[in-house]
């Protein structure tokens, strides 16, 4: 039996080939056979379907370069947390000053715990919470673990709340992100697994702060200078030291006639302000520049005459003075 079309004669020949009852139904054996070992595949691999998300949210959700997710399936701990300043702003800590009980209180937990961490600012500076792995600097912040931020901190008596969940064995840390509060002691230390680990004490911050040096230099006693144009924040003015000479705002002492336009420029890596006042009385309301990032510029006239003190929020050792004929 041919399978081909007969034409009449004068017309072109066209070969039209035509299967089978019995090839089809092998062709539909074949695609029904394939559907039914995949399908048996795919759902005998359920459980790994539903646990094991993309590796790009096992990294949002903190685990390792590995893919590890932090799941919650264990205990959840709740941790409250204020941010602590010592008279002088050169210590910094969470819940109590070095050498005092519950200052930066260690936390232990295993994996799959979850840690909710409640975070109040209760002292004059700004300041900002987040959870890294990194045993230095203030990146490497943990998605979720975050309050607020460097660039929009939290301010005196305002609080907020996160959370992190263990995803593997280790030690983390609960610091400030704000540039430079970490190195002058906002840190703990989270214990994930052995609590045998070795901890690092932040014991240095005791002899970095003293208290004697800062009550000198936070008096502006220079004879104030001519202001010849912009107030510069040099770069490093973010870490302490820069009040030992003066130099945290360049010059930081200066006298201007009524009416005159005077402008900072943050010339520092680290955001800062330019509020009026005191670190010891707080903001007096005549100025304040709110966080402005490296490059930025703030500026400001003033029409009465006097003295402008004025200091750096986030930063309480850079001070400046402004004399106004």
């Amino acid at each position: 039996m041919s399978n081909e079309t007969e034409h009449p004669k004068g017309e072109a020949a066209h070969k039209v080939y035509r299967t089978t009852p019995a090839r089809t139904g092998k062709m539909l054996v074949i695609m029904l056979g394939i559907c039914i070992v995949g399908g048996a595949i795919f759902f005998g691999m359920w459980d790994y379907w539903i646990s094991q998300p993309p590796p790009v949210v096992a990294m949002m959700a903190g685990g390792d370069d590995h893919g590890t997710v932090a799941v919650h399936t264990g205990a959840t701990i709740t941790s409250d947390l204020s941010f602590i300043e010592s008279s002088d702003f050169r210590t910094l800590a969470f819940n109590a000053l070095p050498g005092e009980p519950n200052n930066n209180p260690t936390i232990n937990m295993e994996i799959g715990d979850k840690v909710m961490f409640n975070v109040v600012n209760d002292g004059r500076s700004f300041h900002s919470f987040g959870v890294t792995h990194d045993d230095e600097g203030f990146s490497g912040i943990i998605p979720g673990s975050e309050v607020a931020s460097a660039s929009n901190p939290l301010k005196g008596g305002e609080s907020g709340t996160s959370e992190f969940i263990a995803g593997e064995e280790g030690i983390f840390y609960y610091i400030c992100t704000v540039p430079g509060h970490r190195e002058q002691g906002m840190v703990g230390t989270i214990i994930v697994g052995d609590t045998s680990a070795q901890v690092m004490e932040p014991e240095v911050v005791e002899e970095v702060m003293e208290p004697e040096v800062v009550e000198e230099v936070m008096e502006p006693e220079s004879t104030p200078v001519e202001f010849s144009g912009v107030i510069s924040l040099p770069e490093g003015s973010g870490a302490p030291g820069c009040d030992e000479t003066n130099e945290c705002y360049i010059p930081f002492n200066v006298s201007v006639s009524a009416g005159d336009e005077i402008t900072w420029s943050n010339d520092d890596s680290a955001a800062h302000t330019v509020t009026s006042g005191s670190p010891a009385d707080g903001p007096d309301g005549n100025f304040d520049s709110s966080l402005f990032m490296a490059g930025g510029t703030f500026s400001v006239t003033l029409d009465e005459a006097g003295e402008y003190p004025y200091f750096c929020m986030v930063h309480p050792w850079m001070i400046g003075n402004i004399t106004v004929n």
